[in-house]
């Protein structure tokens, strides 16, 4: 996983991660685009502290519903923390060579899917319908997993859900290397996903455990 630094926020620490080399060397994703996109990431990071110190100088008193400081920073806030964890899970699996994953998972997305290729599909067909993102996540109600999409930053549909695999497809991520062709950019996505570090994410929060592993 990516080195880690840290800093007070509400509700805990937020930990961001370093660029990594890797990412300079991806099949068909550009150097150039990795760097635009990082430079996004950590502009997200700054949004995130500039929104939480000026929420703590904020007036609740004059909180409503229709126009309000509090109002508006309180939404666009999820906008920041989503283009933080979602940029952070983006970039921290990418850099492996495709490979399918093996242990649990496969053959948890085997039994789920019928095939890790039925499984690309299904998140390849949900990434090309979404308009921001689409995941991978593990369900801890249902014991499933699921591919799901987002709009936006802030519009992760399931709540209880942990997100194992984040595929950014707002056109920042691929214009500049593929133009509109987004299917060719999910296969470049897919061509350089390091399966490896998926299931060290799932690993960290006991997924496995779920599937008898």
């Amino acid at each position: 996983m990516a080195t880690a630094t840290a800093w007070p926020l509400q509700g805990g620490d937020i930990k961001t991660i370093e660029w990594k080399d890797s990412w300079t060397s991806l099949t068909g994703i550009s150097e150039a685009t990795m760097r635009a996109h990082w430079k996004l990431y950590e502009g997200y990071v700054g949004k995130w502290k500039e929104a939480e110190t000026k929420l703590a100088a904020a007036d609740l008193t004059t909180a409503n519903q229709i126009v309000s400081e509090w109002r508006a920073l309180k939404t666009d806030i999820t906008f920041a923390i989503g283009g933080v964890k979602n940029h952070q899970l983006y970039f921290d699996h990418l850099g492996g060579d495709g490979a399918a994953p093996t242990g649990w998972l496969a053959d948890a997305i085997d039994k789920q899917w019928g095939s890790f290729d039925k499984f690309k599909a299904d998140l390849k067909a949900t990434a090309i319908a979404g308009r921001g993102w689409a995941w991978l996540a593990f369900d801890w109600e249902t014991g499933k997993l699921g591919t799901y999409l987002g709009d936006a930053q802030n519009t992760f549909p399931v709540w209880n859900a942990t997100p194992l695999v984040a595929l950014d497809v707002y056109e920042h991520a691929y214009f500049a290397d593929f133009g509109t062709d987004r299917p060719g950019y999910i296969d470049a996505f897919f061509a350089n996903l390091d399966w490896n570090v998926v299931i060290e994410t799932a690993e960290m929060f006991e997924i496995q455990k779920r599937f008898g592993a």
